[in-house]
């Protein structure tokens, strides 16, 4: 059995393609500006916190089925690294909750989608009681997609919500589109569904949206998910030494590259660079009682002006600078040393190099501070996806949605984890001493759709690679000893409309600064727009908010 993150095919650099998102990158990580609070007869701004989220939860109830060999520590995953006895898994939905009733689901999806009616869509279908009619859209340009659904008149009895897409009229349609599953549950009703009873309590939290609980969510480590990655074969052979603050690594970045061989230092590094340098993301209210936005602290800026300088060094690979072409086979191909990606990664390039080349180690770099002390990162937001129900659905509708996010929730160690992430066994997967190993069919029916429903609490398990586990998950829990909280953290808030595209401009400027056809005069210049175009407004209305809620910090 293995993560859901490694085992449902879309990457986290993929999400990681909308707007909102790449801006964040380079400012350490801005925040995904979504979410809601109010209530449906009043403001759809703002957020719910404290108290009144509280009463707006389920009942939380941990799984007993599997104790983890490596336990969580510092906001990581738990790490699951001993074998599985199959014949053994337990059941964690022994009833079916699904009646069979129809039930249409709207998704993003990385990859080609299997054919409606494939075996693994039979197969979790009969197992959950259910009858799901996917409707999958390209991940890439899901936005766009959603958008439109949202705007008219026909929506899903079921739709994904990633958090990266939940901006401007998104934001604000969730309340007016989208049902308040507190009548089946909040407090102790949701026992009836023992694995969403089972996800965390601040995961809930982040789906309160417009004063009433609407997402159902996929839980998320706390550490940060993008990691530096680097060819540890490499850099074994040739005696390399890992670089230990921004100098060093420029010095050696410098020392490794050759155009003439076609072998780059890294790619574009504008992922990690606001932890190296401490940007604080987003708003937060400082010590001193005001408030600041990540783009007027003086570490962004710093983040940006030492990757220019990987770029004017001519480190980076041309086609990175170019986005061009695929930065996943330039690193398995050794064109660039180091990489940066999320969290799946790790597990993905491993057991897809294990075969055409045995002598690859992707290993991960410890992320350091630019001055060669700790670097400063900050805490991740306990779901960034949600699923939701629109309003209107019959009661039956909603019951058959919750029962199949409730099988898509299956804790590690169970029968419903095993089919939700292999497929049905002999068709999707065969089992090899012990461990299960995708057949050609499940690896291409067996990718994201279940498994975007909804989560259990994060967990990490390569039964196939038990050492990459072993890995991921003690590097989370060493950057998580730096790890801070942000005013916003565990808050999901939805801005006023009228600043929702006051931050768009920076994400072309900051790729074209960083590449050198932007002056950093130009960034500046930005910077004072955004506060005279809103910002300043803004502030004032987060202030307000901060005074309000309370701060996540």
């Amino acid at each position: 059995m293995t993560p859901k993150s490694a085992s449902t095919g879309p990457s986290r650099r993929s999400f990681l393609a909308s707007t909102a998102v790449a801006t964040a990158a380079v400012a350490g990580g801005m925040p995904l500006l979504a979410a809601c609070g109010g209530s449906d007869d009043g403001s759809r701004e703002g957020a719910t916190s404290g108290k009144a989220a509280d009463k707006l939860l389920p009942a939380y109830v941990p799984s007993k089925v599997a104790d983890p060999d490596i336990p969580s520590k510092n906001g990581s995953a738990a790490g699951y690294t001993s074998k599985v006895e199959l014949a053994a898994l337990t059941a964690s939905v022994p009833n079916r909750l699904g009646t069979g009733a129809p039930v249409r689901i709207m998704s993003p999806f990385w990859g080609t989608p299997p054919k409606a009616g494939c075996a693994y869509y039979q197969g979790v279908d009969e197992a959950a009681g259910t009858k799901i009619t996917w409707q999958n859209q390209n991940g890439n340009t899901y936005g766009e997609k959603l958008g439109a659904v949202l705007a008219s008149s026909s929506i899903p009895d079921m739709v994904v919500l990633p958090s990266w897409e939940n901006v401007g009229k998104t934001a604000h349609a969730v309340t007016a589109k989208f049902m308040d599953l507190g009548p089946y549950l909040a407090g102790d009703k949701v026992k009836k569904y023992p694995n969403l009873a089972a996800i965390p309590s601040d995961a809930w939290r982040m789906g309160i949206f417009g004063g009433a609980l609407r997402g159902i969510p996929i839980p998320a480590p706390a550490t940060t998910f993008i990691v530096p990655y680097y060819r540890k074969d490499i850099f074994d052979k040739k005696g390399y030494s890992l670089p230990k603050s921004a100098d060093e690594f420029l010095s050696w970045a410098k020392d490794v590259t050759s155009a003439k061989a076609k072998v780059y230092a890294c790619g574009d590094l504008a992922w990690i660079s606001g932890n190296i340098f401490g940007a604080m993301p987003g708003w937060n209210l400082d010590p001193d009682g005001k408030v600041r936005f990540g783009i007027e602290r003086p570490e962004y800026l710093e983040a940006l002006e030492w990757t220019r300088k990987l770029y004017d060094a001519g480190v980076v690979h041309p086609d990175d600078k170019a986005s061009a072409g695929d930065p996943v086979q330039r690193f398995t191909a050794g064109q660039i040393l180091v990489w940066t990606s999320d969290m799946s990664a790790w597990y993905a390039r491993a057991a897809e190099q294990a075969q055409a080349n045995p002598e690859f180690e992707i290993d991960a770099m410890d992320l350091f501070g630019a001055d060669g002390g700790n670097p400063s990162m900050y805490a991740s937001n306990p779901a960034n996806i949600w699923s939701l129900i629109r309003k209107g659905a019959s009661k039956e509708t909603v019951e058959n949605a919750l029962a199949a996010a409730n099988f898509a929730a299956a804790p590690y160690g169970t029968k419903e984890r095993m089919l939700v992430d292999y497929g049905v066994e002999g068709t999707h997967f065969t089992v090899r001493d012990g461990v299960p190993a995708k057949t050609d069919q499940g690896n291409s029916e067996v990718i994201n759709a279940w498994a975007m429903l909804a989560g259990p609490a994060p967990y990490v398990a390569h039964p196939d690679l038990p050492d990459i586990a072993r890995k991921q998950v003690e590097w989370q829990q060493r950057m998580g000893a730096f790890m801070k909280k942000t005013s916003t953290y565990g808050l999901n808030i939805v801005e006023p409309t009228r600043y929702a595209n006051i931050h768009t401009p920076f994400d072309q400027l900051q790729r074209d600064y960083v590449r050198g056809h932007k002056k950093l005069a130009d960034v500046q210049a930005a910077i004072s727009t955004w506060k005279s175009s809103g910002g300043e407004k803004l502030r004032d209305w987060y202030k307000e908010l901060f005074d309000k809620n309370g701060s996540g910090n």
